[in-house]
């Protein structure tokens, strides 16, 4: 799971809160009904401050004319793609990349064989597709149909698909074997199928973002990582399930499961990516993650995600939640696969003014964890948690490996106070939707559900926005210095640090790390420094490859 200035569209400021404060009567008939020293005087509890009579009266004026201003800036119906003046950049000062040069190196890899029964190709990884593909023991439409197959065998009880997108599917896998057949191999994602979060557009089908209100949407254009990955030769075959709008695993089909246990949801926000995966019906998807929507999902359903550095995956052709948060990334079955995908769809975009240069280095040849200084978040791991018991095993797995551990703390920073800033640019993002009243149209109307969100944020002055950024650079500074001289750090999957790091727009790689009593997989986290992917993954690989917990799969009995 989860970006025009900022100040004109990203939040609201004092005036709108005023237009706000006398409800629905108000809001109908605001150009009707001025502004009057009574509003202000309500208004100031909202904003918890305080105006003497004098200067409210002073103010009359200049709030009347904005709330004309709202008006016409929603005259203009901003699309969700249009994205604001000003782009987030969280390069600390004094920043020095890990990676200094451009390289890529996949581990060595044994024969493969077809198996004799090819149910079991449901969990090959991608590497073992590829050399099945590359020694063409099998072919890219054969093995399209062959997940077409189970997508729609297994969607029926976990519902993770939206859309199929056979048809073009398979035109696309018939391409890929004659090119393959003609000596034109483009590298390991070639023919090799897979599936996207329906947040992202393509040409040719619906991007539903899951919610009611954008069932039929079709924007007509693709993705850049969709672009990206049909360059490499992979093949799309479905567009697959979000909580509507990137939170949670309800959306308007039902609600996505858990291949482990289907009584519980899959978790989300990329709930089909994650579920779709874990059941063996894709080799991998690409997920989203805003606050949590990769982490949660992979950890609840048994996956590899990955959640790139902020601006090193294009968002261009990705519905917008949080300008200045969402990042997109792969959910796998290894590590490595997740490096391979990652390694197809980073790097900068000219359509996307969010993306920043920086060098990716990954080597699957290296075998041993020996020299490394790897930090862990000391107080998340003594703290009670469900995963304790697996998360200290980790860490004994690491010492084990050759690692140093280093304990470190997080910044005494406000967390939930900075992280208002997604409220307030996901009540700008979809602030049509509460113009409209169309967000009385999505599943979810708790409290802490979008729809009251949405509303919510529209009070958010412009200003207390604004203080929120300039913490936030604060606590971007203060974190790279923490940092400074460790390889990477671990931590549990759910602590402080999950809002921290998608603040901070530091990468991570949650994997398995065993299972709990009920029989579930539970799951650790890799975190590397800014455009640290190169390290994060090759020391959660080497971890990966010593515990073998992803080589497990749900029995799918049903």
């Amino acid at each position: 799971m989860a970006k025009n200035s900022i100040l004109k569209y990203i939040v609201l400021p004092l005036s709108l809160i005023l237009s706000f404060i006398f409800g629905a009567f108000v809001w109908n008939q605001v150009q009707s009904s001025p502004i009057t020293i009574q509003v202000v005087a309500a208004a100031q509890k909202i904003i918890g401050m305080d105006f003497t009579t004098a200067q409210s009266d002073s103010m009359l004026n200049s709030l009347n004319d904005r709330v004309r201003d709202y008006q016409a800036l929603r005259k203009l119906n901003i699309p969700n793609s249009v994205v604001p003046s000003l782009n987030f950049n969280p390069v600390p000062v004094g920043f020095v990349t890990q990676d200094n040069t451009n390289s890529f190196k996949l581990s060595k890899i044994n024969v493969v064989k077809l198996p004799a029964n090819k149910d079991e190709l449901a969990f090959y990884n991608v590497r073992e597709l590829a050399e099945l593909l590359r020694t063409r023991q099998i072919t890219s439409v054969e093995l399209t149909k062959f997940y077409i197959a189970r997508l729609r065998k297994y969607n029926s009880k976990l519902l993770f698909v939206v859309n199929f997108t056979e048809e073009q599917a398979l035109k696309e896998a018939a391409r890929a074997d004659a090119e393959i057949r003609a000596g034109k191999y483009r590298g390991v994602l070639h023919g090799v199928p897979y599936g996207v979060k329906d947040l992202l557009s393509t040409a040719d089908s619906k991007t539903t973002y899951g919610a009611s209100p954008y069932i039929d949407q079709k924007l007509g254009i693709d993705a850049t990582v969709v672009k990206r990955l049909r360059d490499a030769g992979a093949v799309l075959l479905a567009k697959l399930t979000l909580g509507e709008l990137a939170m949670g695993d309800t959306w308007f089909g039902g609600m996505t499961r858990n291949p482990w246990d289907i009584t519980r949801g899959s978790s989300g926000s990329s709930a089909g990516p994650a579920s779709a995966v874990s059941a063996g019906c894709l080799p991998f998807a690409i997920g989203s993650e805003t606050l949590g929507s990769i982490v949660s999902p992979s950890t609840e359903c048994g996956a590899t995600g990955l959640r790139p550095s902020f601006g090193r995956v294009s968002k261009y052709g990705a519905m917008a939640l949080s300008w200045s948060m969402d990042k997109l990334g792969p959910i796998t079955r290894s590590v490595e696969d997740a490096a391979i995908v990652f390694n197809a769809v980073q790097g900068t975009d000219p359509k996307d003014l969010s993306t920043i240069a920086a060098p990716f280095n990954y080597d699957g040849n290296v075998n041993s964890l020996k020299g490394w200084k790897i930090g862990y978040l000391k107080a998340a791991f003594q703290n009670r948690y469900a995963n304790k018991t697996n998360g200290s095993l980790t860490l004994v797995k690491l010492k084990e490996l050759g690692a140093e551990l280093v304990p470190i703390e997080t910044p005494d920073m406000p967390l939930g106070a900075i992280a208002m800033m997604l409220d307030a640019e996901a009540g700008a993002a979809f602030q049509e939707l509460v113009l409209n009243h169309k967000d009385d149209m999505l599943v979810r109307q708790s409290k802490y559900a979008w729809p009251n969100i949405f509303r919510t944020a529209q009070f958010v002055p412009a200003v207390e926005y604004i203080q929120a950024s300039r913490a936030r650079t604060l606590l971007i500074q203060q974190w790279y210095n923490k940092l400074k001289g460790l390889d990477i750090y671990i931590t549990p999957a759910f602590s402080a640090n999950l809002t921290l790091t998608n603040l901070t727009g530091n990468p991570c790689v949650v994997l398995p790390n065993g299972f709990n009593r009920a029989g579930r997989p539970t799951s650790i986290t890799f975190m590397g420094q800014l455009f640290g992917e190169g390290k994060t993954l090759e020391a959660a690989r080497i971890y990966q490859q010593a515990t073998n917990f992803n080589k497990k799969h749900p029995t799918l009995a049903f």
